[in-house]
């Protein structure tokens, strides 16, 4: 049986390296590419404020988030969550970056001791779509996903709609074949580009 989980986060700004953490995470599960209702949603309370244009993206507050848990104190259920299974993400080098930073602070070994693979959604998208916008908006657009509840960016409705991308992104095909070259990113995680060339 496929497990695969569809992963957002928002965060307090770009820049997990300069200090900046995770405030959400959304995780919709799909059990042989059906959607399961088995999804795990969170807040946490970062310690520090959102920068102004992250803000404008997420509307999340500090003010919102200080009586939430910290990263740590949640730490094993998500990990317990995601064990095993293959993570959808779009763009996953940053929320990688970020799940990874999050990791090391409470010692525990990088995302890629936890689950069997990563699938970036951009990569395929941008090889599926050359040339052409393939932010999660205008993929709902072109491939007919209703996104018009989405006025901000909130992990779990954007892993929702992710999902749905995902499925119309990747239906018609009998199997996902990955590419030969594995990217890797920073983090040595391998990023899983799908190969479309089967998809009609």
């Amino acid at each position: 049986m496929s497990r695969q989980i569809v992963l957002d986060t928002e965060t307090t700004g770009l820049s997990a390296e300069n200090g900046d953490r995770i405030i959400e995470l959304g995780c919709v599960e799909l059990l042989n590419r059906k959607l399961t209702g088995n999804n795990l949603h969170m807040y946490f309370n970062a310690g520090r404020d959102s920068h102004e244009d992250a803000l404008r993206v997420h509307g999340i507050t500090t003010e919102f988030l200080k009586d939430k848990p910290r990263f740590e104190q949640q730490v094993d259920q998500i990990l317990e969550y995601l064990q095993g299974a293959e993570i959808i993400i779009h763009n996953a080098p940053f929320d990688v970056g970020f799940l990874n930073k999050e990791l090391q602070r409470t010692g525990k070994p990088p995302l890629k001791s936890w689950v069997e693979g990563v699938i970036d959604t951009l990569a395929m998208a941008k090889e599926r779509y050359p040339g052409k916008r393939n932010s999660l908006d205008s993929l709902c657009d072109r491939l007919g996903v209703d996104n018009s509840g989405r006025t901000l960016h909130g992990a779990l409705l954007d892993a929702e709609l992710l999902a749905d991308v995902y499925i119309n992104l990747t239906r018609g095909q009998d199997a996902l074949l990955i590419s030969d070259e594995a990217q890797e990113d920073a983090s040595g995680l391998p990023i899983v580009a799908l190969d479309l060339r089967s998809i009609t």
